[in-house]
């Protein structure tokens, strides 16, 4: 029986057929596009998870290797410091006084790598308890104390008020507090450190406020960087890797917090970590 529907709808449902057949190819074609690109992707994350796990094996590596030699250094420079084997000249004490600080700035650095390459490798256990503020400040207080060779410059703990225990991993906590005051009293020729902690709600915030050089604005965002330096006339004649405020920000992170950085040049600086006060599992 030859077809009833008249010439235009004919037209129209060809040209329908057609539009749904280029609709197909094209869908298809994209599907394609979109799995090819899928698939390099998963070969790009994949190269560069080998890639990020080689880097965390060689600073690992890197770091153990050094320790031995480091170490050996600074018992022979304690071993002339304490004159075990006969008295020294004032010249001589002074370059051994020297020689004792850079390995003791070179071990820092190592320790620094060691904990870069656990953290970016996943192996970083974080272990919480129950401990006071009262405790940790006293211990970092005595901790600075034999380092504070400057007289121009003062190191303060606020006493804290309405702190309730804090349950967290107080290792990690000191060793972003360590690295912030460290680096505080770097950079401050002269004036003070302080060092505080505000309650607000759940959450807890320590701060390191310094009257030092400052930071310009253009680097407080790579601040927190690997390797990141500020350019500075102190920073040319002060060693570093770049990788204490790093390390602390990661881990911040892992304790369920995070770090900020208020900053103006030559009017000092304030680096701060803010955590909860009870890390959750």
């Amino acid at each position: 029986m030859a077809s009833t529907d008249p010439p235009d709808l004919t037209h129209a449902l060809e040209a329908s057929r057609r539009e749904a057949h280029e609709l197909r190819a094209e869908l298809e074609e994209t599907n394609r596009g979109v799995l090819a690109l899928y698939a390099e992707l998963d070969a790009q994350a994949d190269q560069l998870r080998q890639a990020t796990e080689l880097k965390s094996r060689f600073l690992a590596y890197m770091s153990h290797e050094f320790r031995t030699p480091i170490n050996s250094i600074r018992s022979i420079a304690r071993l002339l410091i304490d004159r075990v084997d006969g008295p020294l000249t004032e010249e001589q004490a002074r370059q051994v006084e020297f020689i004792q600080q850079n390995a003791t700035e070179f071990a820092e650095m190592v320790d620094d790598l060691l904990d870069l390459a656990k953290v970016e490798a996943g192996r970083v256990e974080i272990s919480p308890a129950w401990f006071e503020m009262v405790d940790l400040f006293s211990a970092l207080r005595g901790m600075f104390k034999p380092v504070l060779t400057n007289p121009a410059v003062n190191l303060v703990f606020e006493e804290p008020r309405d702190v309730p225990k804090l349950y967290t991993d107080d290792r990690k906590l000191s060793q972003i507090l360590r690295n912030f005051i460290s680096n505080a009293l770097k950079f401050t020729p002269k004036g003070e450190v302080r060092v505080s902690a505000l309650l607000q709600g759940d959450r807890i915030t320590f701060s390191v406020t310094d009257t030092g050089i400052g930071i310009a604005p253009e680097f407080h965002n790579t601040i927190f960087q690997d390797f990141a330096q500020v350019r500075s006339p102190l920073q040319k004649r002060l060693r570093g890797t770049g990788l204490g405020l790093s390390l602390s920000k990661k881990l911040a992170e892992l304790l369920g917090g995070s770090v900020a950085l208020e900053s103006e040049p030559g009017k000092g600086s304030v680096f701060s970590v803010t955590i909860p006060v009870q890390l959750q599992p």
